[in-house]
């Protein structure tokens, strides 16, 4: 067994690793919640850092905390915002709703931390994990304050850049299959003939779209619940701290964070976090139905509709040799799913606003950032692995465009529905065009027709 040492909490003593940072309530939060094993993640962790590093010396300059205390704490907390003691984040994410166990785990490290950065003997309490580096702050606050920090720095710094990229490289396809005349289909049946570049000027527009839903979410991720404590009234907590540790959040992250204007909300609401989940999921809904579409129209290659040749990845089957699957499309159609997944449990989270405090925090925040960070690296994967290698199937799509029977439609206006509904259902019938069936009735002289049944002309609208 490793060594042990015994630290104490207001329940009395706790036996804990003897090379660890975090002490009693921690150990009691990892006995208690043997769970799942899912852990918060690196985000999170550094915003935790970043939050108490803030405290620490706003707490120094309104003269709450003495100057070798401060110093201590703060280099302690520059280590969690760096990454070096991530694995002194042991609690499961699914523990105490308000994520107090995270939080004293998180004042814990670096009050030992802190103790042994000023030569003293890890355990012995002189720099306190209430008292020092939870002055001024409660659980209920700090928290909530770490996920919109967390989560804002992520969308911020990976999934918008993920998306302006995966929007520019749709863009590119877009430009460069605009010659392109294929086929249309509505209902999964043939309709009228459509140019490649105009299918992927639709993708394009819907990361646009999507790019505009998650700078939308700013607004709400960059108010912080900072300085309410315990039930929002800011006990224990002078009316100056709140802004100045908002003011270094905003300037350690380049992010333009702001208080709370109501505190209460802050604390009892996850509104904010639900409607970036709302966002996020919207977005994959978005990349479902465009990795859906390309594997559809990539499928084959001689027994689909093949219009688009995918980059081929890896092998594709154990049994069935040279078999290339659309495997980056379906990593993404996977990552959506998940991420609306998420978005219902953040729903139900969010509805846990009992009286003065959400008590499902954990779980959002946890959700939260899976989505953010899947959303990113799937945006990724998908253009680098898939859409800047597309290559369009030129003939293969003029080919079923002259088979479509739906090119009847342009003759509608010349000829009436009826009259075309019967050539199409001749062309059906027999297996020849819709073109060989107008030209050998002679419904329009073999100049009008040849321009009626133009396939480019039909994509031009009018």
């Amino acid at each position: 067994m490793s060594k042990q040492r015994i630290e104490k909490d207001s329940m009395g003593e706790m036996q804990v690793p003897a090379d660890s940072y975090y002490g009693a309530q921690t150990q009691r939060a990892v006995l208690n919640f043997p769970i799942s094993g899912l852990r918060f993640p690196r985000p999170f962790i550094r915003a935790m850092g970043l939050i108490k590093k803030a405290a620490a010396q706003t707490n120094l300059e309104l003269g709450w905390l003495e100057k070798g205390l401060a110093a201590a704490i703060t280099q302690a907390a520059d280590e969690v915002i760096e990454g070096k003691l991530d694995e002194q984040f042991v609690v499961d994410i699914f523990q105490t709703g308000s994520g107090t166990s995270t939080n004293m785990n998180t004042n814990e490290v670096i009050a030992n931390r802190a103790i042994e950065i000023r030569g003293g003997e890890i355990g012995n309490r002189e720099v306190h994990p209430n008292d020092h580096v939870n002055m001024g702050q409660s659980s209920n606050d700090v928290i909530p304050t770490a996920i919109h920090v967390a989560a804002l720095e992520e969308i911020d710094q990976k999934l918008i850049p993920a998306l302006k990229q995966l929007h520019a490289s749709l863009d590119a396809k877009a430009k460069e299959f605009d010659p392109i005349v294929k086929i249309g289909r509505t209902h999964l049946q043939d309709a009228v003939p459509i140019r490649l570049g105009q299918e992927f000027s639709a993708y394009a527009a819907m990361i646009e779209h999507g790019i505009r839903r998650m700078e939308s979410v700013r607004f709400a991720l960059s108010e912080l619940a900072i300085g309410g404590t315990a039930v929002g009234t800011g006990l224990n907590c002078p009316p100056e701290f709140a802004p100045r540790v908002v003011e270094k959040l905003s300037e350690w992250t380049g992010i333009s964070f702001r208080e709370a204007k109501n505190k209460f909300e802050a604390l009892a609401s996850r509104d904010a976090a639900v409607e970036a989940s709302g966002m996020l999921k919207t977005v994959a809904v978005s990349l479902m139905k465009i990795a859906n579409d390309l594997r559809w129209l990539g499928s084959g290659p001689r027994c689909g509709i093949g219009e688009l040749f995918l980059p081929a990845t890896q092998p594709g089957s154990s049994i069935m040799p040279a078999k290339v699957n659309p495997v980056i499309p379906e990593a993404v159609t996977m990552i959506a799913a998940q991420v609306i997944g998420n978005d219902v449990t953040i729903s139900l989270g969010g509805q846990s606003g009992n009286f003065e405090l959400n008590v499902m925090k954990p779980i959002i925040a946890h959700n939260l950032l899976q989505s953010i960070h899947l959303m990113s690296n799937g945006c990724n994967v998908l253009k680098e692995k898939c859409v800047d290698g597309l290559k369009a199937n030129r003939e293969r799509c003029e080919e079923m465009v002259e088979r479509s029977l739906a090119m009847v439609t342009s003759l509608a206006p010349k000829i009436g529905y009826d009259t075309a509904a019967g050539i199409a259902k001749e062309a059906y019938e027999t297996g020849r065009t819709v073109r060989e069936v107008a030209t050998e009735q002679k419904v329009l002289p073999e100049k009008e027709l040849e321009q009626v049944l133009d396939p480019w002309a039909m994509t031009e609208g009018g």
